[in-house]
């Protein structure tokens, strides 16, 4: 069984508006689950919340309680990359939290998730995903390339507990991390998988482009965003119905 995940109730609607579901909510704790079925297999749509905590919760709630053999993100994101507009999908094949680290001096020093602050070296990279991930990913983007008007590309994301605003940060984290968008949930879910060793397939639209008027273009994209992730989540998932291709 796969679990699908996303944060607000914009990028919710659109899920459920795509993957067929039953009955009402189960309500565990923060977390809102839906059953459903998907190609003759279990499915559940659950809601989380907004943040790393609210994320990292529900996925272990749905590693743990329900059993699921992999997840799915899917959602919204800002913009790091200025190659990239509103509306474009990024796959994630490179993820990590960003705003966990050390002050000293006055001066914030991003490292690694879960290590130590102290002494460690400052975070320079985003974790790749795994070369499974990778292949479905890959697939995936050809596929809606060739069928559909969504064109996902690959790319990195990072997460910070904090809706981007600022151009300069936005600046600074693609030059600095090769960052190509920024979202509120999912390296705290990929911390989460790798530590039960379970897949995660992380699926963002941009809703906006992390300016000083993000707040602005977030409020009237969010809807479309979360729709042509939701579309992304539904050819993934037939994929990842389908048996393994050999060199993906």
């Amino acid at each position: 069984m796969y679990a699908v995940l996303c944060a607000t109730s914009e990028e919710m609607t659109a899920l459920r508006a795509v993957l067929r579901t039953e009955g009402e909510a189960e309500r565990h704790g923060p977390t809102a689950v839906w059953r459903g079925r998907f190609a003759g297999e279990e499915i559940v749509l659950a809601q989380a919340g907004i943040g790393k905590v609210n994320a990292a919760a529900a996925a272990t709630l749905l590693l743990s309680a329900f059993g699921a053999r992999g997840l799915i993100f899917s959602g919204v994101a800002g913009g790091l990359n200025p190659a990239l507009e509103v509306g474009a999908v990024l796959l994630a094949e490179r993820l990590a939290v960003h705003d966990y680290g050390i002050i000293s001096a006055g001066r914030f020093t991003a490292t690694d998730y879960g290590v130590i602050p102290v002494g460690a070296p400052e975070l320079s990279t985003l974790k790749p995903v795994s070369e499974e991930v990778q292949g479905a990913l890959r697939r995936l983007a050809r596929t809606l390339g060739a069928r559909s008007s969504i064109s996902p590309r690959l790319g990195g994301i990072v997460t910070a507990d904090y809706f981007l605003n600022c151009g300069q940060t936005r600046d600074e984290l693609h030059e600095r991390l090769g960052a190509d968008a920024i979202d509120m949930e999912s390296g705290a879910v990929a911390v989460v998988t790798q530590a039960w060793s379970r897949p995660l397939y992380v699926i963002r639209t941009l809703s906006d482009l992390a300016g000083e008027d993000s707040h602005v273009t977030y409020g009237e994209m969010a809807a479309m965003a979360a729709r042509n992730s939701a579309l992304c989540v539904e050819a993934l998932l037939e994929i990842l119905a389908e048996p393994p291709i050999r060199g993906l």
